[in-house]
């Protein structure tokens, strides 16, 4: 929940800029509701994607102040995020809502870039892999492994957002390799999946964590909202596969 349409005007204009210099990686913005006009013609014609940051689960109704998923493809959403944790936290949102919510992302065609992750009491019990797929799991099971294929999953420990911890990009390896492989025994093309790392991503260790195999790239928070950290990570993730 952040942005001022002066600051969105230089945020997204220096993004974009830098976006026609990078080949090999793909640059979506995912912003809040009230600005998606905003950036949706700031984005017009150039290579970066636009996405909304969450969406209902109802195709239409009685839903005051949710945003349907028709209403984010009429202002160019390519993706959405969806289940992410501070979503889970503070809002409540349980597995089978956050599949429902797959559904309707994908009955209209937009991506959702669909968020697993375990706490750090959870991963200190060991609990990590157990979670994080049985998360996902759900999440195949509503939608079914046919719809699944336009996801991107997003692996983000809740214990390394925003509290000076991070994790090892080993450690989220072992996470993406997990998720690739369960992905996998549900029938779906693991291979050609994207999954991507979204705890506490900087320009710092971005390069160390996209030379990981399994990790595709990254669902950027803080570092986002600064033009030269974000643009420094899409330039690792150009350089990295």
């Amino acid at each position: 929940m952040h942005g001022s349409l002066e600051a969105n005007a230089s945020l997204v204009g220096a993004v974009r800029e830098a976006a026609e210099r990078l080949t090999g990686v793909d640059i979506a913005v995912c912003v809040p509701a009230p600005y998606l006009a905003q950036v949706h013609q700031l984005l017009a014609g150039s290579r970066v994607a636009l996405g909304g940051q969450n969406v209902s689960e109802h195709a239409m109704g009685a839903y005051t102040g949710e945003v349907c998923a028709s209403m984010l493809v009429e202002f160019g959403c390519r993706y959405v995020i969806v289940g992410h944790s501070e979503r889970r936290q503070h809002y409540g949102e349980s597995d089978r809502q956050i599949a429902a919510k797959l559904v309707a992302a994908r009955s209209v065609g937009v991506a959702p870039i669909f968020c697993v992750g375990e706490t750090l009491a959870q991963r200190e019990a060991g609990k990590t892999q157990e979670v994080v797929l049985g998360q996902l799991n759900v999440g195949v099971e509503v939608l079914g492994a046919a719809n699944f294929r336009e996801v991107i999953v997003a692996y983000e420990p809740v214990w390394a957002i925003g509290t000076g911890r991070n994790a090892t990009p080993e450690q989220a390896q072992e996470v993406h390799r997990a998720i690739r492989a369960r992905i996998g025994e549900h029938g779906i093309d693991a291979q050609s999946l994207a999954v991507i790392y979204g705890g506490s991503v900087k320009a710092g260790n971005a390069a160390a964590l996209f030379a990981m195999p399994d990790i595709d790239g990254g669902l950027i928070g803080g570092a986002s909202l600064v033009a030269a950290d974000f643009v420094a990570i899409c330039a690792a993730a150009a350089g990295a596969k």
